[in-house]
């Protein structure tokens, strides 16, 4: 079969640097003439991908049929070998990382910008992850960010676009194309890892008295969530809603929080549904919520190692490390040091996961942006976790035959044993970047000089007392690299603290994060460990707003989103 190169001139355009989470930008930017065929061919030029095998897949969002077809035309002409792409362009995050890794791809090319919205007005993002599955590591993406700045020309194979809808084999020029099923290889890894058959039959024999809803938010985790809550476990079509994915998530935001995913949350407490969870755009986030009783990222991940002993994968293979982004709070920590394992404090971003991971020092991680996960992959996994919480919840309750144990029971016992991170995250987005710059500058003013060192702060009956204030840095014990201007970090003498970052998540302006965390010991009585998370927190975030006058810096006076 004869086919056909070109060569399209062209120029570069400024800004094309990806970060941990790939190039994010506005649609209309993408749609730009050459802006994704630059991007796509600054990835082939960074890689060697001649004769090799690169996985497709993403999100569903706007945008993403079209650039399907270009990351095809682009590759073939720089010599893949074979592509295999999820049917419709479909696959989760973490199916994709799946994916590299079972079909030992050379690497992937993700069309996904998470959790943020889609549409023609909203987030489109590509982001190449290598061999392991994970992410792609900063020399990599550095390497396709300078290819980007020197771009004159990129390849095209002359081809009719391919049948994205179609499973099966196919020629396309000199590649092979495999559009696979999205879903069934994600779902074997998942019964690979869990107790299926405990799950199921808790689930039937509790069908009454502990119905469950997840909310996939119109995002790609919907047929994944249908293949193993309907046609795995047998539950209803009541038990999934929003699961049908759509390229502008049905006008909403797929950020599982309590903010966005109302649908779930108003539902659950209508319905007076114990068990509840939702995912976000691209399948790699989770949010576990039941009636009157809301877990945190932190203390999620925290759970489900306490209980690792009753998943399959773990009792099999053991846990080999714990860790955490360093503003997730340290309830995990406890954990590790309870059970006697290794844990780390890492950078936000999943790659610092993926290194220990492939050096066999870590099993399970998390994020208090709502991602959790394991080395069954190298990205986070919204489904995952959600599943290792429904294992939970049926093995506790095998052990207790005369009492319904839910969501609210099992906090409460990790709490009597660990004590409880009271943990608040407070988003400010899209504030101007002058202003979220000049704040991070105050606060490295003040770690300079030293002057809050040893300050007092009163906030209603509360005193605080600055310890120390530092920048997070982070020396890789696996690669020795070294990660620099993390986050600042105050402390307090109670061991209270509280974070703030600059996050470059999304496509326009800043976001600044705040983030507190303040420790109860086990001891505390019951009452004080129950108490909301606001109600325990509030002196602790009066104190850190005057500290850091964020209110002014940004010229807001409430967040976009509290968790």
């Amino acid at each position: 079969m004869s086919f056909s190169v070109k060569d399209i001139p062209t120029k570069p355009y400024e800004g094309q640097k990806p970060g941990t989470s790939g190039l994010r930008k506005r649609v209309k930017v993408f749609q730009q003439e050459h802006y994704t065929e630059n991007f796509v061919q600054a990835i082939f030029d960074s890689i060697d991908a001649k004769d090799q095998t690169i996985v497709i897949g993403g999100d569903g969002r706007y945008f993403s049929p079209e650039a399907v077809q270009i990351i095809l035309k682009i590759g073939s002409a720089n010599g893949v070998k074979r592509f295999i792409i999820g049917k419709d362009g479909i696959l989760s995050t973490p199916a994709a990382s799946n994916i590299i890794r079972k079909y030992k791809a050379y690497g992937g090319i993700l069309l996904t910008a998470s959790h943020n919205p889609g549409g023609p007005n909203n987030d489109f993002g590509i982001k190449y992850n290598v061999s392991n599955g994970g992410p792609a590591p900063e020399g990599v993406t550095d390497k396709i960010y300078e290819k980007t700045k020197t771009i004159s020309s990129y390849k095209v194979l002359e081809a009719p676009e391919v049948d994205l809808s179609t499973i099966g084999e196919t020629k396309y020029g000199p590649s092979e194309v495999a559009i696979i099923d999205s879903v069934a290889d994600y779902t074997i890894l998942l019964e690979e890892i869990f107790d299926f058959p405990l799950i199921k039959e808790f689930l039937e024999s509790h069908k009454d008295d502990f119905p469950i809803l997840f909310d996939g938010l119109n995002g790609v985790t919907g047929p994944y969530a249908r293949a193993i809550f309907v046609d795995t476990f047998g539950l209803p079509e009541s038990s999934i809603q929003n699961c049908v994915p759509l390229p502008d998530f049905g006008g909403g935001h797929p950020d599982p929080n309590l903010t966005y995913a109302h649908t779930l949350v108003e539902k659950v407490e209508a319905d007076n549904i114990p068990f509840g969870a939702a995912s976000d755009g691209d399948g790699d986030r989770n949010m576990i919520y039941g009636k009157g009783a809301f877990v945190t990222p932190s203390d999620s991940v925290a759970i489900i190692a306490h209980w690792a002993d009753v998943i399959p994968y773990f009792k099999k293979g053991g846990v080999k490390g714990l860790a955490r982004s360093m503003p997730t709070s340290k309830a995990i920590d406890l954990v590790a040091q309870k059970k006697g394992l290794e844990y780390f404090e890492v950078p936000t971003g999943w790659k610092f996961f993926g290194n220990l991971m492939d050096a066999g020092r870590l099993s399970i991680c998390g994020e208090e942006s709502f991602g959790t996960g394991s080395d069954h992959i190298r990205e986070k996994d919204g489904l995952w976790a959600v599943v290792a919480w429904l294992n939970i919840i049926a093995a506790a309750n095998k052990k207790s035959p005369n009492k319904l144990v839910g969501i609210n029971d099992i906090l409460n016992e990790f709490y009597s044993i660990y004590g409880r991170s009271f943990f608040s995250r407070y988003d400010y987005e899209e504030v101007p970047s002058d202003g979220a710059n000049a704040l991070v500058k105050n606060l490295n003013d003040a770690l300079a000089s030293g002057s809050l060192n040893e300050t007092k702060h009163t906030a209603g009956k509360d005193n605080f007392v600055v310890s120390s204030i530092y920048n997070f840095e982070y020396k890789d014990p696996i690669d020795h690299s070294i990660s620099k201007n993390q986050g600042q970090v105050i402390t307090f003498s109670d061991g209270s603290r509280v974070v703030f970052r600059l996050s470059g998540t999304g496509s326009q302006g800043a976001t600044v994060r705040m983030y507190v965390e303040r420790y109860l010991p086990p001891s505390a009585s019951p009452e004080e460990l129950a108490r909301p998370a606001a109600e325990g927190l509030q002196s602790l975030i009066d104190v850190a707003l005057e500290i850091s006058k964020l209110k002014a810096y940004l010229g807001v006076d409430k967040p976009t989103v509290i968790t």
